[in-house]
């Protein structure tokens, strides 16, 4: 038997507009809400709405068989709510087929577990809280950090959490002789299961299926069922874990993406052993295998399965450490647009724009960024940083106030540039 175990990633940023240093001061309209808008509802048209779609059909003829799990993170149910309310109709729908699992992450798709587990605890439960209230689902049972960022000291801390299964990305560099087509334990952990990516097959679909380079150009259906029966006896669950825009936006539908994807069930089906599980299900299945002992976090991004996309330079650090060290302040400041603009900085993507790994993975990194240069997402987000520091900090408002007068640009010590403006506020 072989059980396929389809996880989708549904987010969207809130993506900062260009607030130059002259805005600080000014004004806290630090997001661009019409390009988000855009955006969203291009992504909606083109891989939300109608992959939803198939997805409830398929669920229906196959009368339930066919199975598939989401996590789709809080900023994008804020904008789907806001920009694209069909969408969520449709997670709804395809929630009350009984047949989809929601999956538990952080609120704004942050590092958070890594600089605050505190305010990670809280967009936990605050994600939880807006899967209830727009989808109608209880609290999940499964939890994926982002970008499955994964290690066993977070498998420990989600397991106190009461979580009963985690995801996490099948590297070979962690996975040694294993296999990921089982399922595993983490090393620190008594109960909770632990579910790796397959990612020779899960990427075969997400980045290869329209590559005509690709020596298995181009896949049929018949060809992949046959990759995925292949594991029977030497493996239970096949984990196929990626990003949902994969269908329509990454691959284009007339890459005959959608295609595939609505024959796949049926031609894994015919083997009269398999089926589509939930991780959940996977859980309650299958039994634990073995351990698996992962000290250094790993991730799904790029080839080095790690944390380099998002802090391996100086201004992806400096700036991850500046926005943490400064959040009981805003926090305790009271102001609900600072507030809720520091926790939307948390998001993932600004610290992915700022990328410079130009090499192997470049063109993913380029294809992802919506700035000219990863220095200009790094002024970017460092002007509305500091715009929130001197908003919630009394010390600095005397500056805040001389910067929206313009007085502070008329004297001889005035700051010329950004960095300037970052040094006087640091002051």
């Amino acid at each position: 038997m072989v059980s396929v175990c389809f996880y989708f990633q549904v987010h969207q940023p809130f993506r900062l507009r260009q607030f130059s240093v002259f805005d600080i001061g000014h004004n806290q309209n630090y997001f661009d809400d019409e390009k988000n808008a855009q955006i969203c509802r291009k992504v909606a048209n083109k891989c939300y709405l109608p992959a939803n779609r198939l997805m409830l059909d398929l669920i229906k003829r196959t009368n339930g068989k066919f199975r598939v799990s989401y996590s789709v993170s809080g900023v994008a149910l804020e904008q789907f709510e806001k920009y694209c309310p069909e969408v969520l109709d449709t997670f709804r729908d395809l929630y009350k087929t009984g047949a989809v699992e929601f999956i538990a992450e952080t609120y704004y798709h942050s590092l958070s577990y890594i600089y605050s587990k505190k305010e990670f605890v809280e967009q936990v439960q605050k994600h939880e809280a807006m899967l209830k209230r727009l989808i109608g689902a209880p609290k999940p049972t499964t939890f994926r950090n982002t970008e499955l960022i994964f290690n066993n000291e977070l498998a420990k801390f989600v397991e106190d959490m009461g979580y009963t299964a985690i995801l996490a990305e099948g590297a070979d560099h962690v996975m040694g002789w294993r296999s990921p087509n089982f399922v595993h334990r983490p090393a620190t952990c008594q109960k909770i299961a632990l579910l790796l990516k397959n990612y020779r097959l899960s990427d075969d679909v997400a980045f290869r299926f329209s590559n005509k380079g690709w020596t298995e150009w181009p896949l049929t259906v018949e060809k992949y069922t046959s990759w995925l029966n292949a594991y029977n006896g030497n493996g239970e669950t096949i984990n196929l874990f990626m990003d949902y825009e994969t269908f329509g936006e990454h691959q284009w539908e007339d890459t005959g993406i959608f295609k595939f994807l609505e024959a796949l069930p049926f031609e894994h089906l015919k083997h009269p052993h398999n089926d589509f599980l939930t991780p959940s299900e996977v859980a309650k299945k299958y039994p634990v295998r073995g351990e698996l002992d992962v000290h250094n976090m790993i991730s799904w991004a790029d080839l080095e399965r790690d944390l380099s996309a998002w802090l391996g330079n100086k201004m992806q650090t400096s700036s991850i450490s500046e926005l943490y060290a400064v959040e009981e302040r805003v926090k305790a400041s009271k102001d609900p647009i600072s507030i809720e603009a520091w926790h939307k900085l948390t998001t993932s993507d600004h610290f992915y724009y700022m990328c410079t790994k130009w090499f192997s993975d470049g063109d993913v990194h380029k294809y992802f960024n919506p700035y000219d240069s990863p220095y200009d997402s790094f002024i970017a987000f460092m002007n509305v940083l500091n715009d929130i520091i001197i908003r919630t900090d009394p010390e600095k408002k005397k500056l805040a106030a001389a910067i929206a007068k313009g007085t502070a640009s008329t004297t001889a010590n005035a700051p010329k540039t950004g960095a300037d403006v970052h040094k006087k506020i640091r002051k």
